[in-house]
């Protein structure tokens, strides 16, 4: 099978077969599948065919639109099908269901969100449906922990699933801008170490934007209570200093989300998928997909250079048949996904290589003539879409939950062309919704590296670091953007990037209202969102930067994200012509092991053996920054061996990947042993974790990473040390008060000392 629209492969970049090879080759075992890009491609275009009942004839349609990178679908569909996994889910995305506002309800959802985790999908949720923190529950007579403690228990749970060996955990958390905790929501991600796992949006509503507006009060309710009245514009502002400073939270416009949704009349959305191209319903899955627009043009760089529509709108036919054939053949972690997906037949067919795309035909992206290309280019697509739908509903059937009395009265629909909405009048419709813009990283550096989704390029040139190994180590590889090496191939490699036409243009020279008006442009023919991120420079006004998101929600987005660098920011793109300044590893680049580290080595004696533990913590040091690499501790005594040497390596590895590990002291120093503690220097110790804790604390403050101050002993604790104190003459070994006398003898509860033995 050979396709017309194959690429050169002589030309495929070193890195992208390098990413084919390691996320998509299929291998069973030790055995090597697809012996080439061509065969992953077969395999895909089979394995989606077989659900018709004119395989021979899709398998090659199929398989032409695969070919050359012309349609992408998401990662798992082009790792995943046909090579009879039966744990992984085609989908990318998920969110979770409504959370019960009960312990029993929100670990239900944790388990499901680990259970949804395991087979690879991302999950988002709506956690403003769990009460406030202090709010008193009925029957158990204390206060309630509020949403942000079962946060953190998802993103430890997301953790874990990933060091089980999944992907890198994907999750986001949504909490509405009218809930009592939502200004404790807003800041939770400044301390380091917390919600990792998560990116953060808040809902906001039409009535808290009419309020900022008009610098209104603003009531903080939950089922029914009205907590607390703030100003709207005082939980606008902070908001806004939050992402301005932290990059976090996003803004999701959950009312326009509902007004604009063609299934407004059957169901509510209240939250997204982690990257927020999918408002979703609880239990909603997301099936991804995107048209290479690079591959659509016609004489690239040249007067005549246009975009092939008619080719477009052909593929983006033959791309809705396959989506829908992977509804049927994917496994779903729940069946409550299973039913939502197939009731519904949701998609997400979308764009990537839009801003490569804009180079070839010579506009400048963010410029009106480059905003009324991509509304074009994003028209043909959908009615394409809503009309190849509508033939296969007249086929299929039209998805279960179809009203066409409602259905076409929804505001997407009536905007569509009236062949298209008479189509759907007639036969129904497959899908329930069809359009969605997605972040492609990985697929779009697969298919040459153009330019992902509809950002713009970030650098015609580039160092690329990336994860390489079973130890999460990492190697910098050098990358072209796709239309700069096309252009090179064309006209030679310019001296200098100044050189390049005016077409040429980075994401730093692209201005905050630009990135608005592109992807408002777009917006108009998504029937769901757009991830999108507007790129901020570090001193870009406040009051400009406030003034994007207002911006964005008067031009009809759906929701908002902006990146503005900061110190509490890494990324893992590098630009090859500026310096690279010295910086500490961060959790995405651990350093490899050099073959000498130095550090200190603490003796620790303890009652709880008679042996002492010696703890050696290593440092790695690059330039004048030193930090904690590894942990070790010896001892004698091997009743301890298994959970120590368990401890060590968990702390390393958090070493390698935390500049400043210093959450893991007050971790660790929280951990009491159920048989008690002791004493150490007059300061009680409940455990030896928490002894570990202390010598950890004392170690980062003398390499100035913490504060000189002393940790808090656990408020528990100090309480039993005082009421121990009144009971009775201190131990000698372990210093804890209240030796007693048995038998004729002193004998200490605490830690077994005898006199008399």
């Amino acid at each position: 099978m050979k396709s017309k629209n194959t690429l050169d492969l002589t030309n495929w970049p070193e890195i992208s077969r390098h990413i084919w090879d390691v996320k998509y080759r299929f291998r069973r075992g030790t055995e090597v599948v697809d012996g080439s890009i061509e065969d992953s491609w077969r395999r895909v275009a089979k394995a989606t065919a077989a659900q018709e009942a004119d395989p021979a004839r899709w398998e090659a349609a199929f398989y032409e639109a695969l070919a050359g990178f012309r349609f992408l679908p998401g990662g798992r569909v082009l790792a995943n099908a046909g090579t009879a996994r039966d744990c992984t889910t085609m989908f990318n995305c998920y969110v979770m269901g409504t959370i019960q506002d009960s312990i029993e309800g929100i670990f239900d959802t944790v388990k499901e969100s680990a259970l949804t985790q395991k087979q690879g999908g991302g999950v988002g949720f709506d956690f403003s449906t769990i009460r406030p923190r202090g709010s008193h529950i009925e029957g158990v007579d204390s206060p309630a922990s509020g949403p942000l403690s079962f946060m953190n228990v998802m993103d430890a749970t997301c953790r874990t699933i990933m060091s089980a060996g999944q992907r890198r955990g994907a999750q986001m958390g949504i909490m509405r801008c009218d809930h009592p905790d939502i200004e404790d929501f807003i800041e939770a991600k400044r301390q380091d170490g917390v919600l990792r796992m998560f990116n953060l949006s808040v809902a906001v509503t039409d009535d808290f934007m009419a309020a900022v507006e008009a610098d209104g009060d603003w009531d903080l309710v939950f089922g029914g209570t009205v907590y607390r009245t703030i100003k709207a514009r005082g939980l606008w502002d902070k908001i806004m200093r939050s992402t301005y400073d932290f990059a976090e939270p996003g803004v999701f416009m959950v009312d326009r989300v509902n007004q604009l949704n063609n299934l407004s009349y059957c169901e509510t959305i209240a939250a997204t998928n982690p990257c927020g191209e999918q408002p979703l319903p609880p239990y909603g899955a997301c099936l991804l997909g995107s048209l290479n627009l690079t591959r659509f043009v016609t004489n690239p760089f040249g007067k005549k250079a246009k975009v092939d529509l008619a080719g477009l709108a052909a593929t983006t036919a033959v791309a809705v048949r396959f989506l829908d054939n992977v509804i049927e053949f994917s496994n779903y972690p729940l069946e409550r996904q299973r039913e939502e997906a197939i009731s519904k037949r949701r998609m997400g067919l979308g764009i990537t290589g839009l801003a490569d795309m804009l180079i070839m035909l010579g506009l400048r992206y963010g410029s009106p003539e480059a905003a009324a290309c991509a509304e074009e280019i994003m028209r043909t697509i959908t009615v394409a879409a809503y009309g190849a739908s509508a033939d296969l509903a007249a086929e299929r059937g039209a998805f279960p939950l179809f009203s066409a009395e409602h259905y076409l009265a929804t505001p997407f629909i009536q905007q569509l062309p009236e062949s298209v909405r008479e189509k759907i009048a007639r036969n129904g419709i497959r899908n329930s919704h069809l359009t969605s813009i997605a972040p492609t990283g990985t697929i779009s550096l697969l298919a040459g590296n153009v330019s992902s989704g509809i950002e713009p390029v970030f650098a015609f040139h580039y160092v690329r670091r990336i994860r390489e190994g079973q130890e999460d180590q990492t190697a910098d590889h050098e990358v072209m953007d796709y239309a700069y090496a096309e252009y090179c191939r064309q006209f030679g490699r310019p001296s200098s990037d100044d050189q390049l036409p005016p077409a040429f243009v980075t994401a730093d020279g692209v201005t905050p209202t630009e990135h608005i008006d592109m992807q408002a442009a777009l917006q108009r023919h998504v029937d769901s969102s757009i991830s999108k991120t507007i790129n901020v420079p570090t001193d870009f006004p406040f009051d400009q930067f406030e003034d994007i998101y207002r911006q964005a929600y008067r031009k009809g987005l759906k929701g908002c994200t902006t990146f503005r660098p900061s110190e509490y920011i890494t990324g893992v793109l590098i630009r090859k012509e500026e310096p690279e300044a010295p910086k500490p590893p961060t959790v995405d680049t651990p350093p490899r092991r050099p073959e000498v580290l130095h550090g200190t080595t603490y003796k620790v004696k303890t009652p709880l053996s008679k042996d002492a533990f010696y703890v050696t913590i290593n440092d790695i040091c690059e330039g004048e920054i030193c930090r904690p690499y590894e942990i070790f501790v010896n001892t004698k005594n091997l009743q301890h061996y298994s959970w120590v040497v368990a401890m060590t390596r968990l702390i390393s590895a958090v070493f390698r990947r935390e500049p400043n590990p210093s959450f893991l002291v007050e971790e660790l120093v929280s951990i009491y042993d159920p048989n008690g503690g002791y004493f150490s220097n007059g300061e009680y110790v409940p455990s030896l974790p928490a002894e570990i804790g202390r010598l950890l604390a004392s170690h980062l403050r003398s390499l100035g990473i913490m504060p000189d101050t002393q940790a808090a002993a656990p408020k528990e604790e100090e309480a039993m040390a005082v009421s121990l104190a009144a009971a009775g003459p201190r131990c000698p070994m372990c210093n804890a008060p209240g030796l007693q006398k048995k038998e004729g003898c002193l004998v200490c509860p605490h830690c077994g000392f005898s006199k008399c033995g």
